[in-house]
C-alpha cells in the first residue's frame, strides 16, 4: 500500500535555503508521463511560444507532477484529492492552471467527460481560457484533436468528447456539473461571497461518482483580512502542513513568510522577495516589485498593505492604514481567553457600553469588569445584526457568517430579538451584584432603554455617554490601557475587524473615531466598548464588599 504525507513541518527553513516545498509523487511513473505532456505545451502569450518546458521553473514542474502523481492506476483511486496553491500574483497562475487542465484534458480516459475550471469573474475566467486555447492553436496536432468554441469558452476533444470549460461564476451557472476534475482560481475572491460554500457544492458534486477526480485551488492572499471558505481553506492548509491536523488526501502548498521574517519585516529586503515569487526572474521582476514598494510605502490609504498582500502573500491583518487607531498597536498582545461568565466570577463591578442597532448596522455590547484581585480591566464583546444587514451588505455577509460561527455574532431575525438578548446579558450582570452602569450612545436609547426596562434593570442605571469629540478621552484611555497592560479581552476575531476598521479624524485638539470616518467596516462594537471604558474610567466602587471576621 502506498505511504505518503502531505505535512511539511520544516516548510520555514525549505523556504529560506531554496529547497521545494512540495513532496514527491507517490506514482512517479505516471507523474513522469503527465510532466512529459505538460513541457510540450507551448505558452503563446510569451515571445517565441516557448513549451513549459523552455520557459517554467522547477516549482511548476514539483507541482505537475504532485497533482498527477497522485492517482493510483491499479485501484483507479486518486489518493491526494484537494491541492491548494498560494502564490504571489503573477507568478504565472492562470497559465499554469491552463496547462494543467489541458494536460488532465489529453490524459483523460472517460468519454464525455468536462473538466471544470471555475472563476470568480469573466475577466479572470478569460485569463485561463485564452492561455489553454493558445496551447492548441499554437500546436498542429493539438488542433486536430480538440475543437476551440471562444464564445462559451468550452475545448472539445473531436473523438472522445470529453471537455474542458471555464466558467465565470458571475454569469454562469454551475448546477448540476459533472466534473471529476476542477480547478478553482482566485479562492479569496470567492472568500467575500457569501453562496461560495453552497456553489463550491455544486461544482465538486461530480466527484461523488468519480474516485479519480481531484480540486485544485489557486490563490493569491486577499487584499482585505481572509474571510469565508477561503479563510477556512487557508485554515486548514496550514493546520494540515503544521501537522495540527492528519489528512492525506489533502495538500496545501504555501509560499507565506515564516512569522519571525513577518514580525521583523524582513519581507521589505528584496533579497527575500524570492521566498514567495518562486518564479522570480522570470514572469517576475524583483526590481519592479522593489521600485513600486517603494512608491507604495509612503500611502495612507491602505495600498501599502494590498500590495504586500498581492506581491509578497503578507496576510492582511490590523495594521491597515496610518491614519488606524492608536490602540490596534497593541490589541494582539492583550488578548488572553477572557469570557462573559469569567468577568462575572472575576470581577468586583462591571460597567456595560451598548451601541448601535440599526437594521443594517450591528448592535454592539461589550462588557468590561476589574477583576478584584488584579484591578485589570476585562473585556468581552457581543454584536447582534438582522438578517437585512446580509442583504444589504452583501460584501460583508461572509464576515459575519465567520463571527456568527466563531460564536461572537448572532443573527436575528424579528426586529426586537437583539435588544432583548442584550438586555438578557446586562440581567445577568445586575443579578450577580457587580453592575454600575450601562452606557449608550443617547441617539439611540429608545428601544434598548425598552428593553433593559422590560428586563427589570433600573433606569437610572442607562447613562447617555456623548458621542463625537467628547468620547476623545475614552479613546485615550483605552488606548493607554491597552499600552500598559492594563485591560485584557477575549481575542475575539470579530472584535478584531472591528479595531482594524477604526480610522481616526482629528478635529482640533481632540482625535474623533466616527462610523462616518470608518467607511464601509463596521465599529459598533468597538463603541461599544469606549462607552464602556467611559464609565469604568470613573473608577466605581466595588459592589460586593468582602467582610472579614476577627476574633479576639
Amino acid at each position: 500500500m502506498a505511504q505518503w504525507s502531505t505535512t511539511c513541518l520544516d516548510w520555514e527553513t525549505r523556504l529560506i535555503q531554496h529547497q521545494p516545498i512540495i513532496p514527491p509523487p507517490i506514482f512517479p511513473e505516471l507523474a513522469d508521463q503527465a510532466l512529459a505532456i505538460f513541457k510540450e505545451l507551448r505558452v503563446s502569450d510569451l515571445p517565441g511560444k516557448p513549451t513549459f518546458g523552455e520557459c517554467s521553473d522547477q516549482f511548476v514542474f514539483d507541482f505537475v507532477r504532485v497533482v498527477f502523481g497522485g492517482y493510483d492506476a491499479e485501484t483507479g483511486n486518486q489518493l491526494i484529492r484537494e491541492y491548494g496553491l498560494l502564490i504571489s500574483k503573477k507568478n504565472t497562475k492562470s497559465t499554469i492552471a491552463a496547462g494543467i487542465m489541458m494536460t488532465a484534458l489529453i490524459l483523460c480516459w472517460r468519454e464525455d467527460e468536462e473538466h471544470l475550471i471555475l472563476a470568480p469573474t469573466k475577466e479572470i475566467a478569460d485569463n485561463s481560457f485564452k492561455p489553454a486555447a493558445g496551447m492548441i492553436r499554437a500546436d498542429e496536432e493539438l488542433s486536430d484533436m480538440f475543437h476551440v468554441q471562444d464564445h462559451i469558452r468550452t475545448i472539445t476533444h473531436r473523438v472522445t468528447r470529453s471537455s474542458l470549460k471555464v466558467v465565470a461564476a458571475d454569469t454562469d451557472t454551475v448546477s448540476g456539473k459533472k466534473s471529476g476534475r476542477v480547478l478553482i482560481d482566485e479562492l479569496w475572491l470567492f472568500g467575500k461571497r457569501p453562496n461560495a460554500a453552497a456553489m463550491f457544492m455544486e461544482a465538486l458534486g461530480g466527484q461523488v461518482s468519480r474516485n479519480e477526480g481531484w480540486v485544485i485551488f489557486l490563490t493569491t492572499q486577499s487584499d482585505e483580512p481572509p474571510a469565508g471558505v477561503f479563510k477556512e481553506h487557508l485554515d486548514y492548509w496550514r493546520a494540515v502542513r503544521d501537522g495540527k491536523i492528519y489528512d492525506p488526501k489533502v495538500l496545501g502548498i504555501l509560499y507565506e513568510f515564516p512569522q519571525s521574517m513577518v514580525e521583523s519585516e524582513a519581507y521589505l529586503a528584496p533579497e527575500n522577495f524570492y521566498i514567495t515569487n518562486p518564479n522570480l526572474g522570470r514572469s517576475v521582476s524583483a526590481e519592479w516589485v522593489a521600485d513600486e514598494l517603494r512608491k507604495n510605502q509612503s500611502k495612507t490609504d491602505g495600498t501599502l498593505q494590498q500590495f504586500l498582500a498581492k506581491h509578497l502573500n503578507i496576510e492582511i491583518g490590523l495594521n491597515l492604514r496610518t491614519d488606524r487607531w492608536a490602540g490596534v498597536d497593541f490589541w494582539q498582545q492583550q488578548a488572553q481567553p477572557v469570557t462573559f461568565n469569567e468577568i462575572l466570577q472575576r470581577s468586583e463591578v462591571v460597567t456595560v457600553g451598548i451601541d448601535g442597532g440599526g437594521l443594517d448596522d450591528l448592535l454592539g455590547l461589550s462588557i468590561i469588569g476589574r477583576d478584584k484581585i488584579t484591578r485589570e480591566w476585562l473585556s468581552w464583546s457581543h454584536a447582534w445584526c438582522h438578517k437585512i444587514a446580509l442583504e444589504r451588505r452583501k460584501s460583508e455577509a461572509s464576515k459575519l457568517h465567520d463571527f456568527q460561527a466563531a460564536g461572537d455574532l448572532t443573527i436575528v431575525d424579528l426586529v426586537g430579538q437583539d435588544t432583548e438578548d442584550v438586555a438578557l446579558y446586562v440581567s445577568q450582570v445586575f443579578e450577580a451584584e457587580l453592575l454600575d452602569k450601562i452606557g449608550v450612545d443617547p441617539s439611540g436609547i429608545g428601544q434598548i432603554l425598552d428593553a433593559l426596562i422590560e428586563a427589570e434593570i433600573p433606569g437610572d442605571l442607562v447613562v447617555g455617554i456623548s458621542q463625537g469629540w467628547r468620547l476623545g478621552g475614552a479613546i485615550k484611555t483605552t488606548e493607554r490601557k491597552l499600552a500598559e497592560g492594563v485591560l485584557i479581552h477575549g481575542g475575539q476575531p470579530m472584535m478584531a475587524w472591528c479595531v482594524s476598521n477604526a480610522r481616526v479624524e482629528p478635529k482640533g485638539n481632540a482625535i474623533l473615531i466616527t462610523k462616518q470616518a470608518s467607511g464601509k467596516g463596521k465599529i459598533d462594537p468597538l463603541m461599544a466598548l469606549f462607552n464602556a471604558v467611559s464609565l469604568m474610567a470613573l473608577n466605581p466602587e466595588a459592589k460586593k464588599q468582602d467582610v472579614q471576621v476577627f476574633f479576639i
